[in-house]
Parts: structure tokens; sequence; C-alpha cells
């Protein structure tokens, strides 16, 4: 062992190897960081856009957290979207986009916050996200007495993880994915994949949408940009594949992860929906 020692390849391979183990513990130790980016109400806030009336919703899941959320009401609609954003920010970074699909699907929304988020209670999980978009599900249906197959199930990007979980287990009236993954493990693997690490073992967080899409049981409509950088667009495709019919994938040609979605992508969720109705 002395001899192996003395030797100064040995000793840099040594110190390389207890470098990397360190490294990746730091990862495993700030994986809630590098997947949940909440901003807090305090630190940034944007007041709700005034092209429709939006209410302030208090909500509780059932682990007792009390959350925040958006109502654009539609009286006009008896359809309701349950959107669930993205890990950044908060929900009031969304205000535009969810008076747009109100208006282009002509529809009423309810936006959620996960807890630690905006005005939200609580710290970020992935069993807090399930437990918030269950809670906006059950507002939706026993406060606004939608039927479930009157709510529409819209997840974008880490939201899509979180709508797929839901979907896979209450009726509704479609699911929707919007630049969104297979699974967080997976996403991992596409930006440190020079870590030769089982990330699905270590990761804590899995939103794992892959093993879960084929429960969803109505219509599924995913859509993808070719230019995301942060989740590839054979994420959405392989997502595509695993689904039931009816189903339609809508790629986004030159749109990356953060570009606003083109009218075409309105226009073909309106078409698709039309195609598919749910009794």
């Amino acid at each position: 062992m002395k001899r192996a020692w003395a030797n100064p390849f040995m000793r840099v391979g040594a110190f390389l190897s207890l470098g990397y183990v360190g490294f990746v513990l730091m990862l495993l130790a700030i994986e809630n960081f590098l997947v949940f980016r909440p901003i807090d109400a305090r630190e940034h806030w944007v007041e709700p856009p005034t092209a429709r009336k939006i209410d302030d919703i208090e909500l509780t899941s059932s682990d007792g957290t009390r959350l925040h959320a958006w109502w654009c009401g539609n009286d006009e609609s008896d359809l309701a979207v349950l959107y669930c954003h993205g890990n950044a920010g908060n929900l009031s970074h969304r205000g535009g986009s969810i008076v747009k699909l109100g208006i282009r699907l002509n529809v009423s929304v309810l936006i959620i916050d996960y807890p630690g988020y905006g005005k939200s209670e609580g710290q970020p999980t992935e069993t807090g996200c399930y437990l918030a978009a269950d809670a906006g599900y059950d507002w939706l249906i026993k406060e606004k007495k939608y039927p479930p197959t009157k709510v529409m199930l819209y997840g974008a990007s880490l939201g899509g993880g979180v709508m797929t979980q839901v979907a896979s287990r209450r009726d509704h009236r479609a699911l929707i994915l919007v630049k969104t993954f297979t699974s967080a493990p997976d996403v991992a693997s596409e930006h440190y994949w020079w870590l030769p690490v089982p990330k699905r073992i270590l990761m804590t967080n899995q939103f794992d949408s892959l093993s879960r899409i084929d429960k969803c049981k109505r219509p599924v409509f995913i859509a993808h940009g070719t230019a995301d950088r942060l989740i590839p667009h054979s994420q959405g495709e392989r997502l595509f594949a695993a689904a039931n019919e009816p189903k339609h994938f809508c790629s986004l040609p030159g749109c990356d992860h953060n570009d606003a979605l083109p009218d075409s992508f309105f226009d073909s969720l309106r078409e698709f929906l039309r195609a598919n109705p749910v009794e």
C-alpha cells in the first residue's frame, strides 16, 4: 500500500476519485435547489393583468399547507383549466399566459402556486406539488361545481410532471402537456451526462411522467419546441409514444423552452379538443 501511494499517478487518481464523490454528494445536497426555483411574493410580484378579472383564491392542501391561486373566470364557458406552471418564479409571472389561454380557448383558468412559491406557505417538494394540484382540482369540483369531464389539466414544464400524476388517477376532460419531460432524472441525465451514476436511484424528485401517462384515459395533447435547450424535443416525443389514443403531438418549430407559445399552438389545441369530445 505504501509503495502504491508513493506512485504519483495513484495519488492523483485517489484525489480525483475523492473529488468526484464529493461533487456528487454536493449535487445531491442541493437537488431541491436545482429542481425548484421559487420566488416569494415579497421578493418579486407582478400585479394581475386587467384584460380579464382575476380573483385571489386561498386553498388548503390535504397536509394543511395554505396555498395561493388565481382564478380567471369566464361566465360564458362551462369548461375550466387547472394550470400548473414550471419550476421557477411564481404564478404572478404567468398572468398574461392564463389570460391568453382563457381567451383563445374560451375557458376559465385556475392557476395554483406550489408550496413555497409566491404567497403559498411551506417548502416545495414533489409530494407537495401533487397535493397542491389536488387542492386546485377539488376546489374546481366542490366549490365551482365543475363535473370532472369539464376540467382540463394543463402542465407546463415541471407542471407537466405534476399534471400527469393527477391525470393518472383523477378524471378530467383532457391532459395538456407543454414543454415537459419524461422524468426529472431524464432531464438531469441530459445536463449532467458526464456523471456515470444512476440518477433515477440517486434523485429524490422523480416526477416520472413516462411511467404514468399510459394510465391517463382521456385525450392527451403534447406540445414541444424543436429548439428547447432545457428539455429536449425527444422527451416530448417519448411521452407522446407512450400515451393512449386519442392524442396529438404539436411540434413548435424553432421554439425554445421559455419562448412564448405561437398562435399555431392554440389553433391546434382548440381543433384537437373539438375533434375529441368527452361525455
